[in-house]
């Protein structure tokens, strides 16, 4: 595994970063263990997850089942650098008590207390706004923050989600009221089909030494040789993969990204990982395997280099916006 700093941090983080999403939803606890030991025996050090992972009635199962995990061993939290995140409402119906999500001082502090009871530990080593807040200001947000370092229950702090104005405002804010660092991390949608985060995201974390952690690296599938698949009799696309394959244009393009690296022989899963791995900025992509099998195919991305000619085939297939501002300015 290869490691680099998250960010502007003294944090070393591997270049992949274990998403646990389908723990609980679409892979038991078991199961769930065994990829978490293959992973950090692969050298993965980073974990993420999120308060409401596990979705519906049984919001915060993924984190109970990372906190049993952690139960099994010490090892297993001392060498995990622990991601979670706040602000979705934990109410199983959907129907949130005031006070019960977003970013407010009250519901930062609970929310806290209960991922930590979940997780079985007693800090967080990166804790995550998972959108913005648009009711509360960062002087709340920090000041609870703040009291949080000082009580050793989180170590940095990070968004998911956030414009590239927001990162701004949110770190200019932290800078001027001293105390916390600010933002170290920022997780965006960011694949070879959805570069809309090169315009003001990425540079916005560049500028203000955030880790670009992009989840959904292959867009729901999209980039995972999913034609190919779906003519072999494998696992059909779904949700936003199928949306984008009933587009007739869509579907040529994925037809040739698929061609393009068939012709090399590399798998598409792979090469879509790879290709993160190349872009200024990013410190890994977020993987949530849902098999061990899964995990071994982004493990051999991190080793995978592309070639130039891969590279530039793949920007004429997937052209990005270009720099910002004279993408969208002259």
């Amino acid at each position: 595994m290869k490691y680099t700093q998250l960010g502007r941090t003294g944090l070393k983080v591997s270049r992949l970063v274990l998403g646990t999403m389908n723990f609980g939803p679409q892979t038991n606890e078991a199961d769930s263990h065994a990829i978490m030991d293959a992973a950090l025996d692969a050298g993965i050090n980073y974990f993420d997850t999120a308060n409401v992972y596990g979705w519906g009635e049984n919001k915060g199962r993924t984190e109970e089942i990372i906190g049993n995990w952690f139960a099994k061993s010490p090892d297993h939290r001392d060498k995990t650098v622990l991601a979670t995140k706040v602000y979705g409402n934990m109410a199983a119906d959907g129907d949130a008590w005031p006070n019960h999500d977003k970013l407010s001082a009250v519901n930062i502090r609970r929310a806290v207390d209960a991922s930590l009871k979940r997780l079985q530990t007693d800090y967080i080593d990166i804790y995550q706004f998972h959108h913005i807040d648009r009711d509360t200001p960062f002087e709340e947000i920090w000041q609870a923050i703040d009291t949080l370092i000082q009580q050793g229950k989180i170590l940095y702090v990070g968004s998911s989600n956030f414009p590239g104005y927001k990162i701004a405002q949110a770190n200019e804010i932290a800078a001027r009221r001293g105390g916390t660092i600010g933002l170290v991390s920022e997780q965006c949608l960011y694949n070879l089909a959805e570069r809309r985060a090169e315009m003001e995201v990425i540079p916005a974390a560049q500028e203000y030494g955030l880790g670009v952690i992009p989840w959904s690296p292959l867009q729901g599938g999209l980039l995972g040789g999913v034609i190919k698949k779906e003519i072999s009799g494998g696992r059909r696309a779904s949700g936003r993969a199928a949306d984008t394959l009933a587009n007739p244009a869509s579907r040529a393009q994925i037809q040739a990204y698929e061609d393009l690296l068939d012709k090399h022989g590399i798998e598409p899963g792979e090469a879509a990982l790879a290709w993160l791995l190349t872009r200024p900025g990013v410190t890994g992509p977020i993987v949530g395997p849902r098999t061990a099998e899964q995990l071994d195919s982004a493990l051999r991305a991190v080793e995978l280099e592309l070639s130039e000619e891969v590279l530039t085939s793949l920007d004429e297939i997937f052209p990005g916006p270009g720099p910002s501002p004279e993408a969208f300015a002259w």
